[in-house]
């Protein structure tokens, strides 16, 4: 069935012997692969209030407290009692393929400090197909952030493409921005770690499907090129659009951009250039990039730094509340 549909969604020019059919064919085989890898199963943390509100958001708490969600809207909460304890609320945009325990890492941190943590993850299908994949989760951080006023403040933490999914959300805000100001002046501050910009797609979403598959990732890559060439209207100019939306981001909150001068996804010079376009708009812009250090990998390659960068930028913003807590592990893969 999946490749019955595929082959349904590709022009027919692409499906005859010719360079950009044979290109097709050659992607099947990863594409198959793509399309089988399920999504990271969740772990059950005894300490942890977890609530799955879909499939690719989830809400960790300390509380004690049940987390309901409104019949008929799992995205709305309801808090037992009706006595609405006001939370800060660090919203975790994941990289591509991240794993459970890796994220945890970073949630973990902003846990001891007394904040709830919203996971969200997007799939390599999703991040293909925006329309009816990224923009639907998008839509769902946004309403969920929209019908939860509890949480205060919020703190955003996004690794590479949760950059282009954040641009997605932005793009929906923008369409109504007295409806969504109370979102815009609801965030505190923002870290972007290796922040993926369209550029990058190509290259960052194979090594994060196959990261030990040379001859995948290399077929793979060619057929995301192909895509972004193919599927100009349902793909490729919304992720133009999301990078607009991001590079003009109508959220004002001081920005911290960890990054390395050796990572060919994240590329640095991509970010400099948000960066720079942010400080434009009167924006307090910081940015930490190593001289070496994989993508999605700093924490681990340079964790001392990396504490030091977050520590110092939540203390600037008056969100650390316990600093001797303050304490990020090195984990194997970031």
């Amino acid at each position: 069935m999946f490749v019955k549909r595929l082959i349904q969604l590709v022009p027919t020019a692409a499906r005859l012997n010719t360079p950009q059919g044979k290109a097709f064919k050659k992607a099947l085989t990863p594409l198959m692969v793509l399309h089988s890898i399920s999504p990271i199963g969740q772990t059950q943390n005894r300490s942890l209030t977890t609530k799955t509100l879909t499939k690719s958001i989830e809400l960790l708490s300390n509380s004690n407290k049940e987390i309901k969600s409104t019949p008929g809207n799992p995205l709305q909460l309801v808090v037992p009692g009706g006595q609405y304890e006001e939370r800060p609320l660090s919203i975790l945009l994941c990289w591509l393929m991240s794993e459970k325990k890796h994220v945890m890492k970073y949630a973990r941190f902003y846990l001891d400090q007394g904040f709830d943590v919203l996971t969200v993850r997007v799939t390599p299908w999703q991040l293909l197909w925006p329309v009816s994949g990224t923009q639907v989760v998008a839509k769902d951080l946004v309403n969920f952030m929209s019908h939860n006023g509890l949480y205060k403040p919020m703190m955003l933490h996004g690794f590479s493409v949760g950059g282009y999914l954040w641009g997605e959300a932005l793009n929906l805000m923008e369409k109504d921005l007295d409806k969504y100001r109370p979102i815009i002046e609801g965030i505190s501050g923002q870290i972007w770690d290796s922040v993926v910009d369209f550029e990058g797609i190509p290259t960052g979403m194979p090594k994060a499907v196959f990261p030990k598959n040379a001859v995948l990732r290399k077929t793979l890559e060619a057929y995301i090129k192909y895509h972004m060439a193919a599927f100009e209207n349902t793909a490729t100019k919304h992720y133009l659009r999301s990078s607009k939306c991001y590079h003009n981001s109508v959220v004002d909150a001081p920005a911290l951009f960890l990054c390395s001068l050796d990572d060919p996804v994240g590329a640095v010079s991509g970010i400099k250039k948000v960066a720079d376009n942010w400080e434009l708009k009167g924006m307090k812009v910081y940015l930490k990039a190593w001289e070496s250090s994989p993508h999605v990998s700093h924490l681990h390659h340079h964790p001392e730094e990396y504490n030091q960068e977050m520590k110092t930028f939540l203390e600037m913003l008056g969100l650390v509340s316990y600093p001797e807590k303050f304490l990020l592990k090195a984990v194997g893969r970031a």
